[in-house]
């Protein structure tokens, strides 16, 4: 195919309907902003939102989408009100862990499989430490709900799936951008075949038994928080979080039979950097609680390996890559094979800009020196050097030096006065197994020896070119990111603006 010109893929996106999961997460909400801001004349946008006890789908549209900074931008392009776009974006009630997507009402299903041109899944919970019915029932299952559902629509052309490059488990050396067939495990792994079906059983099995015992619901939350990651451990993946992800991606694979299937796998998803406006971020995410910890001076070591690298990139390039992506296999010949109807992208910048741990240490310490965080009575916090913790031995030497004397200290105290440090005594405990959890789970990412491989996105990269008059439309080159520059001056700032306001 010729390349296309930025024009031709905005024109792409006129009069089409789009199908949008996970729509109140970070990510959608960016695409949503740009998809309006780009082609004003999209023909429609169905919004999968569930409806919680306190809140409709319309107030959460409202609320937790339209009136957020992230919008500002569109609304003053469109004098200061988005109401008018309610015939275009339109919330559904659903839930993707249910069949059918939790939508019940038959008409309205109906008609939006007979209008939906392309449907975006960015539906999960990234949470690494989840419980294991959770994830499968969202990360999982709802891929394959999605994929039923996906195959009734009349006139689909493309379904794109985002995933993480980190389905890839602890990979060492260049990571390709291959698939994932079914039945799959990773290197390491105890069990030769994942079976979904086999670990769904398994799930509920131990779910009814903690229902039996009458269990406390803390109780069952730890209980299949830690089935989770005995599972994927055993299937050779760290956590429940990229096992179930990896799943996911399992059920989908067999998409490609009946249309365009694009596999977005992005790496640790940071605050946006240009588009609409710099640094908007929303929540904690990643590293970030890492970063708060430290600025707040809860955290007074870093365990990583300085020379790992950390694969970040922001997320309006993530964004650019999606829309770039649908416009492009859209454009491809439509009577192609299988094969090549199934597109997958690594979306970071390990490969061509990478950035090792050592380095956003120094740029934490910096920022935080510079602007430091401020503490309940509005008083700046005094942040020390970083000491790095260089591998996971050294990290638990270091807490049974500095720390468990004095939890048998106070447990010792305790006893003698009969209880009265309980409290105190109980909190330093758990303090201490929080913190050895968290180094746990985010175990994968500070001592990560791989680098993702990006010829896909290199690729589709080359096959954009932009005119004078758009310059940056679309970038998702992360070789122009500048990353001294963006942390002190975008990433942080946005922290402590957006998700700490």
């Amino acid at each position: 195919m010729h390349a296309m010109e930025e024009i031709e893929i905005v024109q792409y996106f006129e009069g089409k309907t789009i199908f949008i999961t996970g729509a109140t997460g970070f990510l959608a909400k960016i695409f949503l902003e740009k998809i309006l801001r780009l082609q004003p004349n999209v023909k429609k946008l169905f919004l999968l939102i569930r409806p919680t006890t306190e809140r409709s789908i319309e107030q959460r549209l409202h609320e937790e989408i339209f009136s957020i900074d992230l919008f500002r931008v569109l609304r003053e392009e469109m004098g200061g009100d988005l109401r008018s776009l309610l015939d275009k974006v339109i919330p559904i009630p659903g839930d993707i862990s249910h069949d059918n997507l939790g939508i019940f009402d038959p008409e309205l299903r109906h008609n939006m499989l007979q209008e939906i041109d392309i449907i975006v899944n960015s539906a999960a919970t990234t949470n690494f430490d989840e419980r294991y019915d959770v994830a499968l029932g969202i990360n999982a299952l709802g891929a394959m709900h999605l994929e039923n559902f996906a195959r009734k629509c009349s006139k689909l052309e493309t379904l794109l799936h985002v995933s993480t490059a980190y389905v890839h488990g602890n990979g060492v050396g260049l990571i390709p951008e291959r698939s994932f067939r079914k039945g799959d495990t990773l290197d390491g792994a105890k069990i030769s075949y994942l079976d979904i079906n086999t670990e769904t059983e398994i799930a509920n099995d131990r779910l009814r038994e903690l229902q039996a015992q009458n269990s406390t619901e803390k109780e069952i939350t730890r209980a299949m928080k830690d089935l989770g990651i005995e599972r994927a451990m055993l299937h050779g993946w760290p956590n429940t979080y990229v096992f179930t992800k990896a799943m996911g991606e399992m059920v989908l694979e067999k998409f490609k039979e009946v249309a365009n299937l694009i596999i977005l796998r992005p790496t640790i998803i940071t605050s946006t950097i240009t588009e609409p406006f710099a640094g908007w971020i929303e929540g904690l995410r990643t590293l970030d609680s890492i970063f708060v910890a430290y600025g707040k001076g809860k955290l007074k070591f870093f365990v990583g390996d300085p020379e790992s690298t950390l694969d970040m990139i922001p997320g309006d390039m993530v964004v650019n890559c999606m829309v770039a992506a649908m416009a492009v296999a859209a454009a491809s010949c439509p009577n192609s094979d299988e094969e090549s109807r199934l597109s997958i992208y690594h979306i970071g910048s390990s490969k061509c800009n990478p950035l090792k741990f050592a380095d956003i240490k120094w740029l934490m310490h910096r920022f935080l020196i510079e602007n430091p965080l401020l503490d309940g009575r509005g008083k700046p916090i005094t942040i020390g050097q970083p000491t790095t913790l260089n591998s996971m031995a050294t990290f638990h030497r270091y807490i049974a030096t500095h720390y468990l004397p004095f939890v048998k200290g106070l447990q010792f105290v305790n006893v003698i006065f009969c209880n009265h440090f309980e409290s105190a005594y109980t909190s330093a405990r758990r303090r201490i197994s929080h913190a050895m959890r968290l180094a746990d789970l985010y175990k994968p990412y500070i001592f990560f020896q791989g680098i993702f491989d990006d010829a896909n996105t290199k690729n589709l990269r080359k096959k954009i070119r932009s005119s004078q008059t758009s310059v940056n439309l679309l970038n998702f080159d992360p070789k122009h990111v500048e990353w001294d520059e963006y942390f002190l001056k975008t990433h942080f700032a946005g922290i402590t603006k957006y998700a700490l306001k």
